[in-house]
């Protein structure tokens, strides 16, 4: 096996840094059908969740997953280059200090495991839970389209107490063409639905987000949980895909409330996940935090 460590890949094609505002972008549509509601029924949402990322060191303006090693643990890519489809197998060990594959991890927000699958342009975007084999061996199976990717995996192993997220370039084949951030608009369209998004980021800063639903017209009020939640937030900064996952802090009626503090100024990608319907949809939208 290879070990992505190509830390500063060259960024495919990003546009110019947007004007302050939020962004429509183009969104994902239905990233799963989980579980049935009744599945989760009496569970809260997380108030004061807040993100999976381990802080970063004190003084450092850096978000998570800019690395493929830290901690003595390293993002061990099967292949660091897979061809495009619909269902590509993507395989993945996280490697200990020892240099052995980790097996064994808390349960964070219902998952072992977050993986992130991102194009470097932020025009591609999933957010999967893999399975784990008993040797260590991660595997899902990934929509690629031609073009750079990060992979990015968002785990807690239970040796080392606490939460890591590493990150790994692969390269997709085939010809691609960049795709530009998207013109800012407080609103996203997906499947018959318009998510809603309020609320600035200041560096350095905790600022409320707050997302509301709406289908036809008519406010969502019934959103379901989707992994012990009722809505996920992932940010990914333009450039250089720094990574922050919130979970709200808390939901009522039409609305879902997120602490969001992003260390840097600059543009930022945000992925909204909501669950209604039995399926769980991703918008997403540019924010330029100040």
């Amino acid at each position: 096996m290879r070990t992505a460590a190509r830390l500063g890949a060259t960024v495919v094609g990003l546009a110019a840094v947007l004007g302050a505002g939020w962004g429509l972008g183009a969104l994902v549509g239905p990233v799963g059908t989980p579980a049935s509601a009744a599945e989760h029924a009496g569970e809260d949402d997380h108030a004061g969740g807040g993100g999976h990322a381990a802080p970063a060191p004190a003084g450092s303006d850096l978000p998570a997953g800019l690395a493929v090693s830290a901690e003595g643990h390293t993002l061990d890519l099967a292949a660091d280059a897979l061809p495009a489809g619909d269902a590509v197998p993507l395989s993945f060990r996280l490697l200990g200090p020892d240099g052995t594959p980790v097996t064994a991890y808390d349960t964070v927000h219902e998952q072992d495991l977050h993986l992130v699958v991102v194009r470097r342009d932020l025009s591609g975007y999933q957010h999967l839970h893999p399975g784990l084999a008993p040797d260590g061996t991660w595997t899902t199976a990934v929509a690629l389209q031609p073009g750079s990717w990060r992979v990015l995996a968002d785990a807690t192993p239970t040796a080392l107490g606490h939460g890591l997220v590493l990150g790994a370039d692969l390269a997709v084949g085939g010809t691609s063409e960049p795709v530009p951030l998207p013109a800012p608009s407080p609103t996203a369209e997906v499947d018959g639905y318009t998510v809603t998004v309020e609320g600035d980021l200041v560096a350095g800063q905790e600022s409320e987000v707050v997302l509301r639903v709406a289908r036809d017209g008519v406010p969502v009020t019934d959103l379901q949980p989707y992994l012990g939640a009722r809505g996920h937030l992932v940010a990914l900064r333009a450039g250089d895909l720094g990574y922050l996952h919130v979970h709200p802090t808390g939901a009522s009626g039409r609305e879902v409330r997120f602490a969001v503090r992003v260390p840097a100024a600059g543009a930022h990608r945000l992925f909204l996940d909501f669950r209604h319907g039995d399926v769980v949809r991703t918008a997403a939208v540019t924010v330029d935090a100040r």
